[in-house]
Formats: structure tokens, C-alpha cells, sequence
């Protein structure tokens, strides 16, 4: 048999590169021209909203407004200007807060050790007393 003749006269294969690399040059051609081509031209006609608000000077701010600070304890209670309140007078200060202060945010102070569930209840009583911009603040009290 011939089998040594065989393995003797293989070689490795030889890889040519040039058509590799002018498909490449080609198509990196390709990219350069067409973002040349589109280069300060709008593509999409796109209709970018306005604001009703006018615009402010850049040193100038906007009013701030103090913010309603809720407190819970760790016990369940509502705090509102360091005083105990029952949901009622919660849902009272905050319907008066927001007919002076139609922008002005509801801050809800919580104990951090205080379980998730029972922050989210209150939140959702808040949210339906119309405060529907209320900020949660964890603290260790």
C-alpha cells in the first residue's frame, strides 16, 4: 500500500488573505461613505415636545417649597409636626398642603428598622389622600 507516500507529501493548507481583507476594506468603505453621506442631516422627522413653563435665567431658582414631613415610628404611630395624628387629620394636612402648595412634595419619615408592609400601607393611604408625589426617607431613629 501507499499510505506513506500519502502523509509524507501532505502539506498544511495554505490561507490566502488578500480577498479577506478587500471584502474588508470594501465594506469598511461602505460605512465610511454612508455615514459621511448622512452626517448633519436630520434622518427622522420627529416632533420634540414643548414646555408650557417659561424658562428660567441660569441663576435664577425656582421657589422652594417646604415640604410635608410624615413621620412613623417604629410602633405604628403617625407623626405630624412632632405631634401624634390619626389618619384623619393626615388626610386633612395633606388636602390643605396641596390646595397651598399644588407643587409641593409629601415626605414620608420612617423608621428604618420598620417592616416594608407597613410603610407601603400607609403609602397607599397617602397616595389615595391625594398626595400622589410622596417621597419615602428611611432613617435610624
Amino acid at each position: 500500500m501507499n499510505f506513506r507516500n500519502r502523509h509524507r507529501s501532505s502539506q498544511i493548507p495554505d490561507v490566502n488573505l488578500v480577498p479577506l481583507i478587500d471584502v474588508l476594506m470594501s465594506v469598511l468603505t461602505f460605512f465610511i461613505i454612508i455615514s459621511m453621506t448622512f452626517t448633519g442631516q436630520q434622518i427622522l422627522q420627529i416632533q420634540l415636545p414643548t414646555s408650557s413653563t417659561p424658562l428660567r435665567a441660569k441663576g435664577q431658582k425656582s421657589p422652594q417649597v417646604n415640604p410635608l414631613v410624615v413621620g412613623l415610628t417604629l410602633q405604628g404611630k403617625i407623626i405630624l409636626d412632632n405631634q401624634p395624628a390619626n389618619l384623619e387629620q393626615l388626610a386633612a394636612r395633606i388636602q390643605t398642603y396641596l390646595i397651598n402648595n399644588p407643587q409641593g412634595k409629601i415626605i414620608l419619615s420612617a423608621d428604618r428598622q420598620l417592616p416594608y408592609a407597613k410603610i407601603s400601607i400607609l403609602l397607599k393611604q397617602m397616595g389615595n389622600m391625594g398626595g400622589d408625589r410622596v417621597s419615602l426617607l428611611l432613617q435610624d431613629q
